[in-house]
């Protein structure tokens, strides 16, 4: 995954002073490329086990190609020999399917949605608290919570 770094110029509101003094300029680093919960994890949010977790489901959302097409896919034709063992790649999206549903199921009932939205549509917390009409930061303790049940799911320890 490559990373996409933005310098951003920040200058902090404080108060005036006489009128004379001018407010200092920095610029920071922003990794656009950076998930939600890969920030909560960098930043002691979240615990390895529910970031694992996150990234386990995130990637089965991915596999089973979930997210919304809007041209034609460009992949090439892959022709399978005899000698080739496992799964084809229809069957290895079929299983990433049921893996994901049975994820969410396993989260229950309300907290589908905030793992969805900030895991695998990478919205971020207060978007989803927002958009899902909940109180200003409370959407930390939900995710928590459900992650914890898609981390048993996955049975990572």
């Amino acid at each position: 995954m490559k990373r996409q770094l933005v310098e951003r110029e920040l200058t902090p509101e404080g108060p005036r002073r006489g009128g004379a003094a001018k407010a200092k300029r920095r610029s920071v680093t922003v990794n656009l490329a950076e998930s939600p919960i890969a920030w909560l994890h960098s930043r002691g949010h979240l615990d390895a086990r529910l970031f694992e977790a996150g990234e386990a489901l995130r990637g089965d959302y991915e596999r089973a190609q979930l997210s919304a097409n809007i041209t034609m896919r460009w992949d090439a034709v892959r022709i399978r020999s005899t000698g080739e063992t496992g799964l084809s790649g229809t069957e290895k999206q079929i299983a990433a399917k049921h893996r994901f549903d049975g994820a969410l199921k396993s989260a229950g009932k309300g907290l589908e949605d905030i793992l969805w939205r900030v895991v695998c549509a990478g919205e971020g917390l207060p978007d989803a608290e927002k958009s899902l009409g909940w109180p200003a930061r409370s959407g930390k303790l939900v995710l928590k919570l459900a992650l914890d049940r898609v981390a048993d799911f996955y049975r990572i320890r």
